[in-house]
């Protein structure tokens, strides 16, 4: 069917034709004038908080690095001390064997506490409430001096005569012993609470669809039960491990030598507390930052069956803002964007570039 010419009225009442604009130039207008163009909501007070907050940082920052009564050079003379270091790492290792012994100690007391057994959820019932109840503190300083309790410990047959051997509390005990036991068993409570909220964060159909294919209750929990509560286990786990780093520092009442002992005792002879707290403070900071690095990888690989998109790590954020913006025109373009080429306007949109044969209105039946 030949199409009809467009005309319109000329001059002095004359008819002129116009010309007839390709297909594909109509099509591209009416989609853009039908499309929405979402501007995104501005947040301008979100920036002016930003700013006022990074000023009072930097200004009491500063008020603290030029105040007059801090001795720069002590902190520099001591921030790599051998003893410091020393120190460090004793607070590692106290940090580390502490959390390992009393997370193996917070899954059995998590799974005593939901026994259908009475004894076993009454023993850690009672376990939880006893090292929750009281201050760190005071379990720190009661082992501590287990021996005025005790002054002997010895293993045999209870109200007779006969023991295998008897050692001294002091000496089997010693503070550093003493230190790990109290910051271990304490920690073994709080654990306990967190490894239970995880396991009643699955669903009971998992449970019966293991036990339906034979599975057994020792390996249901290792296999299906604790892999899907880790992702409810670690967040809180990691902050606890972060709380038991700092915590060692209150073994300083029972003269464990970790970092802050350390510290008090170099500054007990150079009469230089706040200097030295400054080099505590960088450490225990450091430390901080090292240890929530497995945690976030940890919290991201457990996470991977919830979230739809896994949230981007550290070094993707760090080369996302330092990567080179893209020139313009080298993006790729989605189909049907509008774009200021010179190919979007006139003829060229139909040429051979396009999907499917090339067609004139003419030539249209």
């Amino acid at each position: 069917m030949p199409k009809l010419p467009l005309v319109r009225p000329g001059p002095n009442g004359s008819v002129t034709d116009v010309p007839t604009p390709p297909i594909g130039v109509n099509a591209t207008r009416e989609r853009d004038a039908d499309d929405i163009e979402a501007v995104p909501l501005r947040h301008p007070w979100r920036w002016v908080i930003a700013a006022v907050l990074l000023v009072v940082f930097v200004g009491v920052a500063l008020s603290l690095w030029h105040n007059e009564n801090v001795n720069h050079p002590t902190i520099s003379k001591f921030i790599f001390d051998r003893r410091i270091l020393d120190g460090v790492v004793l607070t590692l290792i106290l940090t580390i064997v502490s959390m390992v012994i009393s997370t193996v100690l917070a899954v059995l007391l998590a799974v005593m506490r939901l026994s259908h057994n009475p004894v076993l959820n009454s023993l850690s019932w009672l376990y939880i409430w006893a090292f929750r109840g009281t201050p760190l503190l005071i379990q720190i300083v009661f082992w501590g001096y287990l021996g005025l309790l005790y002054s002997q410990i010895t293993l045999g047959i209870p109200y007779t005569d006969f023991s295998l051997f008897s050692i001294d509390t002091n000496t089997l005990i010693p503070a550093f012993t003493a230190g790990l036991l109290a910051l271990t068993l304490n920690q073994a409570a709080y654990s306990a609470e967190i490894v239970r909220a995880g396991m009643l964060s699955v669903d009971e159909g998992q449970y019966e669809a293991a036990y339906s294919v034979g599975m057994s209750p020792t390996f249901t929990l290792f296999k299906v039960v604790l892999p899907q509560a880790m992702r409810v286990i670690v967040p809180p786990m990691g902050n606890e491990t972060i709380s038991m780093l700092k915590n060692t520092s209150l073994l300083s009442v029972i003269a464990v030598l970790e970092v802050y002992t350390v510290a008090t005792q170099i500054s007990s002879q150079n009469l230089r507390q706040v200097e030295l707290l400054v080099v505590v403070s960088c450490w225990y900071l450091f430390l901080t930052s090292v240890l929530s690095i497995p945690q976030f990888y940890l919290e991201r690989h457990y996470g991977r069956g919830n979230a739809r998109v896994l949230p981007p790590t550290p070094l993707a954020r760090v080369w996302k803002v330092l990567r080179p913006a893209s020139r313009p025109g080298t993006a790729p373009i989605a189909p049907g964007a509008k774009t200021n080429g010179p190919h979007t306007n006139g003829p060229h949109t139909n040429g051979p570039h396009t999907h499917g044969p090339h067609t004139n209105r003419e030539d249209a039946p």
